[in-house]
């Protein structure tokens, strides 16, 4: 059991300012000097750097589609173990979820999985008396769901905030907040959404600073936490992430797992080799994991995962490091904007020679959506690490949405036949699209093939989740291991 008070900020429709006033919370709570766990419904990556930056804590996801709704209590836990209040924002509408799936991964089920009262941002810069009726229509319509309070954003002056409130008063919700149009913050955005913060160093803080100031001024913090409180306690345990690992590894067959469970893999299936997890036998692999403004775009758990499981993670940074970690025997590289740094990325002949010798010596390759798009011959016309043979370009068309998937051919990754849930999210085209041994196959709507599995390659655009597969983490580390194994006895 955990008490820990906490908030969900969830808003009618995107666009409305959740992550300024979620972001301002948590980081004027903090300059209070209280421990604050940041959370962000969804598969959100961008949003969560924020959040860190303003916590001084890794940003974590709750993702009830591709995790599993049993998994966001224990991974809330996880995340918030040692904090004085939780602050978790939204995705999209509040009852907005996985398409045609009912509430499923929306903020509204996150927040009854958390039991944790909801705080409404509206928009209020076209309406005034109509808000009392938006926000009746939303606290009506799950019963559910507990929303304990309203903060009016874009509010245009006095008088209209005026009217905001009594109206609100008049249909029994409080107001918990109102802030000016004068007060918005700048923070820019480009074709996925806000520019992530690995990108902006000095001007995110600055960006974050200016939310904080907003939301001091504009909201009752004492009121804010006052609900936070009325959460009371949580009967979940704390994920671990070797606890995880043990759970996998003895999990059944994943052959016929259902759609509407947990995404599940099996484990480590590689003939004879030994575990080595901590405590295990042999060394620990080292496992260099993509990192930088370019590839920004990794979830907190997994290198939780792989530690767990007896790798070494050492960070790589594609924009300035020119040559892989020392001993490496396995790589994996998550999202990211490798088209916003294509010249540097090309510019980097010697670590993209070394990213392809790696992959040629059939060490495990693990990448996901940016990854993929280093790892192909060409980028916008520049040449990348020629690892996947296509070549990948801007587009105007965002390709957006969860994705229900099955492994089409055994990898490093997961064993033909695993079944697990993604999420796709780009703007760019890789043709050909998929190789003669795919690495997925999508079902339901998005029937397709997708992606390469060559050698200890597995590249794809979809985005997973491994704490929802944690087998995952187990066979990628084993199969390092066992590279790092055969390169030692070649004397490499």
């Amino acid at each position: 059991m955990i008490d820990i008070p906490r908030l969900v900020v969830a808003a009618p429709a995107s666009g409305t300012g959740k992550t300024t006033v979620t972001t301002g919370l948590m980081a004027a709570f903090a300059q209070r000097g209280l421990r604050v766990s940041p959370h962000k419904v969804g598969p959100d990556y961008i949003d969560p750097g924020y959040h860190a930056l303003a916590t001084g804590r890794p940003g974590r996801n709750l993702d009830a589609y591709m995790c599993g709704p049993e998994l966001v209590g224990p991974l809330f836990a996880h995340g918030a173990r040692g904090c004085e209040l939780a602050v978790v924002e939204g995705v999209m509408g509040l009852y907005d979820g996985a398409s045609g799936q009912g509430e499923l991964a929306s903020t509204a089920q996150v927040a009854k999985l958390l039991r944790a009262p909801v705080v409404l941002v509206v928009d209020a810069s076209s309406q005034s008396r109509s808000v009392a009726a938006l926000v009746h229509g939303f606290a009506s319509f799950d019963p559910q769901v507990r929303i304990g309070g309203v903060i009016l954003n874009k509010v245009g002056s006095d008088r209209h905030e005026a009217l905001l409130r009594d109206a609100l008063e008049e249909a029994g919700m409080p107001v918990l907040g109102a802030l000016r149009r004068a007060e918005g913050v700048a923070t820019p955005s480009r074709h996925l959404g806000l520019v992530p913060v690995a990108e902006r160093h000095g001007d995110a803080a600055d960006a974050v600073a200016g939310m904080a100031a907003a939301v001091r001024r504009g909201c009752d913090l004492d009121a804010l936490l006052a609900l936070a409180r009325t959460a009371g306690p949580l009967h979940e345990e704390p994920w671990d992430p070797a606890e995880a690992l043990a759970s996998a590894a003895g999990a059944p067959s994943v052959s016929g797992s259902s759609v509407a469970g947990a995404p599940s893999v099996a484990g480590p299936s590689v003939p004879g080799s030994p575990s080595v997890r901590a405590g295990g036998a042999g060394r620990r692999p080292v496992i260099a994991v993509a990192g930088g403004p370019a590839f920004s775009f990794l979830y907190a758990e997994h290198p939780e995962l792989l530690t767990a499981a007896g790798a070494e993670v050492v960070v790589l940074d594609p924009l300035r490091d020119e040559r892989l970690p020392e001993g490496t025997a396995g790589l994996v590289i998550g999202g990211g904007f490798p088209e916003v740094y294509v010249g540097e990325l090309a510019a980097n002949e010697s670590l993209r020679a070394a990213v392809a010798g790696l992959a040629a010596s059939g060490a495990p390759v693990a990448a996901e959506c940016a990854g993929l798009l280093y790892l192909a011959r060409s980028l916008d016309g520049r040449p990348m690490c020629g690892v996947v043979p296509g070549d990948a370009r801007m587009s105007g068309r965002l390709t957006l949405g969860y994705r229900d998937a099955v492994a089409v051919s055994d990898s490093p990754l997961a064993v033909t036949g695993t079944r697990m849930r993604g999420h796709e999210f780009h703007r760019t085209v890789l043709e050909p699209g998929a190789g003669s041994s795919p690495a997925w196959g999508f079902r339901g709507a998005e029937r397709r093939v997708e992606g390469f599995v060559r050698g200890g390659v597995h590249a794809s655009y979809l985005h997973t989740h491994w704490a929802g597969a944690a087998g995952v983490a187990e066979r990628f580390v084993v199969a390092s291991a066992g590279a790092a194994g055969a390169a030692g006895r070649g004397g490499g």
